[in-house]
């Protein structure tokens, strides 16, 4: 008994481990790139549209990665994704071109999604249902703190542009070989008879958690817009880039401080409240942080306390997901909320971009109208979870 405890909690925090390398590549490659093609004279739309590859890859590959999860298991296709992920991030200083790295952003996308999904199923499938929030926000929180390191990395770029890429890759293979130590294990044996084809599960997923997959949708936006394209709204403002390290990474802090306390709470008082607590606050803060814009260090403030409410909405909706979704299906709904974080994901460059070049206004007026919007639907057509209905 002893033994499958100790099996289970190196399980666990290799997978933290994994998640939390994985985070701080995506947090710096994000405002590392932007960064230099705003330098070199890139538009903000062409900018903002290169960053869409990371999150294209992820949406290409989410439709073919439950099957070889299902067949082979979780270890083969975190090795897979691993590996991509870090070969992909040593090729960037090879040749500069928008081209180019729009593809190894693309391909970094792909093996992003497949390591997230397997560690992120292994985890909500394995985890006690008394312990599934805290679990959730633990995972959630390491991606945190890696994608809060990451922006650190960027004024590396005055030493060396490659440099970087270069420690961010070394970093990846290290947390990647730690996968070698874990036993490989599948998910649930699905009844097809039950939940038929593929399509006809997504549909079955969509009925039961539709609402859970809102806020993974709303983290996709904020984190691609975020790294993506606020840092060119702000360089065009004439922030310090050292401060607007600071500032991208006090977002990710704020939601370090409360992810576990929040996925806690949500175990113990239903997770719709708590989503909508977090939805609500986020939209606010970033509605407030349009007028003081003229301060680095209020802005900075906004970030923190937006992050606070909103940084860990992806994981709330998970562990939100898991509570509506019956347990064969939860690869499935796993899936489906990475599809929603990647249309976010998508969403935020593009239409970020666009609202930076043709829009005479804040930006982040464009982040606090997503959020109320979703919050608003959350809030009127939403479902209640499991604790909630047996409370």
């Amino acid at each position: 008994m002893l033994r499958n405890m100790d099996a289970e909690k190196k399980r666990f925090w290799i997978l933290v481990i994994i998640v939390s390398i994985s985070g701080f590549s995506q947090g710096m490659l994000l405002p590392l790139i932007s960064v230099i093609f705003e330098n070199d004279g890139v538009s903000s739309s062409l900018n903002g549209l290169n960053a869409t590859g990371l999150y294209l890859g992820t949406l290409l590959i989410a439709p073919f990665v439950e099957h070889p999860l299902r067949k082979f298991g979780y270890k083969p296709v975190i090795i897979t994704g691993g590996a991509i992920v870090f070969s992909a991030l040593f090729l960037f200083p090879f040749w500069k071109s928008v081209m180019f790295w729009f593809i190894l952003r693309l391909l970094i996308g792909v093996g992003d999604h497949a390591l997230h999904y397997a560690t992120q199923t292994w985890i909500t499938t394995t985890a006690p249902a008394e312990k599934l929030g805290k679990n959730v926000a633990i995972y959630g929180l390491s991606f945190g703190l890696g994608f809060a390191v990451g922006p650190q990395f960027v004024p590396l770029v005055a030493i060396s542009e490659a440099l970087p890429f270069i420690v961010s890759s070394l970093l990846c293979l290290f947390a990647w070989s730690f996968i070698f130590f874990l036993k490989n294990e599948k998910p649930e044996p699905i009844q097809i008879n039950q939940h038929g084809n593929t399509f006809a599960r997504y549909g079955k997923a969509m009925k039961y958690a539709w609402v859970a997959f809102l806020p993974p949708l709303v983290y996709g936006f904020l984190e691609s817009s975020l790294n993506a394209i606020f840092p060119v709204y702000a360089v065009r403002n004439d922030f310090d880039l050292s401060m607007l390290a600071f500032t991208l990474s006090a977002f990710a802090i704020g939601g370090i401080i409360t992810q576990v306390p929040l996925g806690t709470l949500g175990d113990r008082i239903g997770r719709r409240k708590v989503s909508l607590l977090a939805l609500g606050g986020g939209g606010i803060m970033f509605f407030l942080g349009s007028f003081v814009e003229s301060s680095e260090w209020l802005v900075l403030i906004v970030f923190l306390i937006a992050g606070m409410f909103c940084g860990s909405v992806f994981s709330l909706g998970i562990s939100y997901m898991t509570d509506l979704t019956p347990k064969e299906l939860l690869p499935t709904g796993n899936l489906l909320c990475s599809i929603f974080f990647s249309v976010g994901s998508l969403a935020g460059p593009f239409l970020g971009g666009a609202y930076v070049e043709y829009v005479d206004a804040s930006f982040l007026f464009l982040v606090s109208g997503l959020i109320m919007v979703v919050f608003l639907i959350a809030l009127f057509f939403g479902k209640e979870d499991k604790v909630q209905s047996e409370q």
